[in-house]
């Protein structure tokens, strides 16, 4: 039941961000949106983690199906606010890549912390990816609407892997299911240590 309803609260979450279209002059207003939606889907990295994050808040369940994925959008979108704003933000790259392997190896070995804790920990990887939405951001696009594409298309992904699990959870036994997602994050942490020697 409870993921019935985060899944619904997600959904709702990105359509609300994404509320601005509705007032906005066409054109111009629909490329900053379009900008911001595809942009998650652009590099491998900020793809796969959007993905993880889904991953391990289903693994927690309860409370963090819902915050730990909010943690994360709400962070992001400060860290692109900022840079914009001119803030500069050091390792914003290695901190990616860094996420990717971290978010990889807590899936790997299933851990679990208390709900505030592992809001913290996605916060802080969320902050250096809506640094780097912040810096690749399009100069001729309206920010707002960039914004709540990138948080949309984030809160889908999220979404996606919440379902992913509960999908395999229905699939095949939990045990099953708790293999596989160990798995998927073993090779989340091997693509992140490629990224590095690459």
């Amino acid at each position: 039941m409870i993921y019935k309803n985060t899944l619904r609260v997600l959904l709702l979450a990105g359509v609300a961000t994404a509320a601005p279209v509705a007032l906005a002059h066409p054109g111009h207003a629909e490329s900053g949106l379009l900008s911001g939606f595809v942009h998650p889907f652009m590099g491998l990295d900020h793809l796969i983690v959007m993905l993880a994050i889904g991953l391990w808040a289903a693994r927690l369940g309860n409370k963090a199906v819902f915050t730990v994925p909010a943690a994360f959008v709400g962070t992001m979108i400060l860290g692109c606010v900022l840079v914009v704003g001119g803030l500069a933000v050091p390792f914003i790259e290695q901190g990616i890549v860094f996420s990717v392997i971290f978010l990889g190896a807590l899936l790997a070995a299933a851990s679990k912390f208390s709900t505030p804790i592992c809001s913290a920990l996605v916060a802080a990887f969320a902050f250096f990816h809506g640094a780097a939405h912040g810096l690749e951001m399009p100069m001729d696009v309206h920010g707002s609407l960039y914004v709540a594409g990138f948080a949309t298309a984030s809160i889908t992904l999220h979404v996606v892997g919440i379902a992913l699990s509960k999908g395999l959870n229905t699939l095949i036994a939990p045990i099953y299911n708790q293999w596989v997602t160990r798995i998927a994050g073993g090779m989340i942490a091997l693509t992140g240590l490629s990224m590095v020697i690459a």
